[in-house]
């Protein structure tokens, strides 16, 4: 049962007052309501997309999805938020979520809600619509080199400057791809924090087969 949290379809959450400066960026790993799971969210090919970055629990299989060849993939780095374009004239991307309780698509938006979280919410066939607010446990993922050259991404803000004396493209070439934030919570106060076990999730099979 506890898969269900991964969708955001639960009843929304508080909201805080908004800034500016950083209110439209979804990027990075967020804390579900009841804190059983992160997802990491990050713009892969022009789409944000979210993924299960670490888990309370580790061991989750997605045993409701009617493939019956992905009951057994584990849960930790699959992808939940699918495909999500920005609305224009607002901060909020809309796409679809994956509920993990039933192995369903849903549509569904994410909208930044101040600095610090995400509200998602889902509806099926346009009604029974519900939600929840996400906490921001790692800060915002810069747009990796790969991913900026892909064809409709937009530019990020927090990419690196052009080396002097070469091409765009050579340049975003030439810097490494930035590092994906630890999942926070993984780690008892005195221990060092365990290795990220899913990166850069545009690079998984899942997210990344779907621009091709």
């Amino acid at each position: 049962m506890r898969l269900a949290l991964y969708t955001g379809l639960i009843l929304a959450g508080g909201f805080t007052c908004l800034t500016p400066a950083l209110a439209a960026d979804p990027t990075g790993d967020w804390r579900v309501a009841d804190g059983v799971a992160n997802i990491r969210v990050a713009q892969c090919n022009g789409s944000m997309w979210g993924a299960v970055s670490w888990e309370k629990q580790p061991g989750g299989r997605d045993e409701y999805n009617p493939d019956a060849s992905k009951k057994t993939r584990p849960t930790l780095g699959m992808a939940t938020l699918i495909d999500m374009k920005k609305k224009p004239g607002v901060d909020q991307w809309e796409g679809q979520v994956y509920n993990a309780k039933d192995g369903q698509l849903y549509s569904a938006t994410i909208t930044p809600v101040g600095t610090d979280q995400l509200e998602i919410k889902g509806c099926v066939m346009g009604f029974l619509c519900g939600g929840e607010t996400w906490t921001r446990v790692a800060p915002p993922i810069p747009l990796s080199p790969a991913n900026a050259m892909a064809k409709g991404a937009p530019k990020s803000t927090g990419a690196a400057p052009k080396a002097q004396g070469t091409t765009g493209a050579t340049a975003a070439a030439a810097q490494p791809a930035p590092a994906a934030p630890k999942a926070a919570g993984t780690a008892k106060p005195g221990q060092k924090a365990a290795a990220d076990p899913v990166g850069d999730i545009c690079l998984l099979p899942e997210i990344a087969g779907f621009a091709h």
